[in-house]
């Protein structure tokens, strides 16, 4: 049996209707779930890995894609956490093709944060040449969740965020009356502001940013 089957199979024969009503009711019915916790899943699609290392590992990025145009929103958390393992510090530059694909299918918050941070984010720290290219054509795309990933993916950057690009982008959105928007602007300025708080506080004190960015920009900063 293949990763794929074997992983599918796997999670119905662990699934809980009850838990995925819940679940699918939290993610405002985008999408639809098995019903497994996160550490349940974790653990099953570990073992499930481990037998089929060298398979995923030979075909991590068909195996991911294939794994993320599924139904349930489990299959698309272990595409993307076979992505973090097997691609950090082995991306090639086509890939930003994947990364984009990831980003505008499927997409909730969930799965655009994390890929934004661990995926994209990472991908930028091994070509930063293409950084300028990549985070203005998200940035202009009328995607929102790639305008949001152009805000989100520097953090955890800490002393390697680029200020300016983050500011810029800040600013470029600043007006967007989109809650995810807002929000993420506040985040990725919050996040900053525990490397350089001072030029954070600054920043925010002299934009004009909706009062939700400003609010979640300046939380924890005093």
């Amino acid at each position: 049996m293949s990763f794929i089957s074997e992983l599918k199979s796997a999670f119905q024969e662990n699934s809980n209707s009850e838990m995925a009503v819940a679940m699918e009711k939290y993610m405002r019915n985008h999408f639809i779930f098995f019903g497994i916790k996160t550490t349940e899943r974790r653990a099953i699609f570990k073992t499930i890995l481990k037998q089929h290392k060298e398979e995923v590992s030979r075909n991590s990025r068909k195996i991911a894609w294939d794994l993320f145009v599924k139904k349930q929103r489990e299959l698309h958390y272990c595409a993307i956490e076979i992505l973090m393992q097997t691609l950090k510090k082995n991306y090639i530059k086509e890939d930003i093709q994947l990364i984009e694909k990831l980003l505008i299918t499927h997409s909730w918050w969930d799965s655009v944060d994390t890929i934004s941070k661990f995926i994209l984010g990472e991908y930028l720290l091994e070509f930063p040449e293409e950084t300028t290219n990549v985070i203005e054509r998200f940035s202009n795309s009328d995607n929102m969740w790639l305008n949001r990933s152009a805000l989100l993916f520097q953090l955890g950057y800490k002393q390697k965020t680029n200020a300016e690009i983050l500011f810029s982008e800040c600013i470029k959105h600043s007006d967007s009356s989109a809650f995810f928007i807002q929000k993420a602007i506040g985040w990725a300025l919050r996040e900053y502001g525990k490397t350089n708080p001072e030029l954070v506080k600054t920043f925010v004190n002299q934009t004009n940013l909706k009062p939700l960015s400003k609010k979640e920009a300046l939380k924890n900063l005093h």
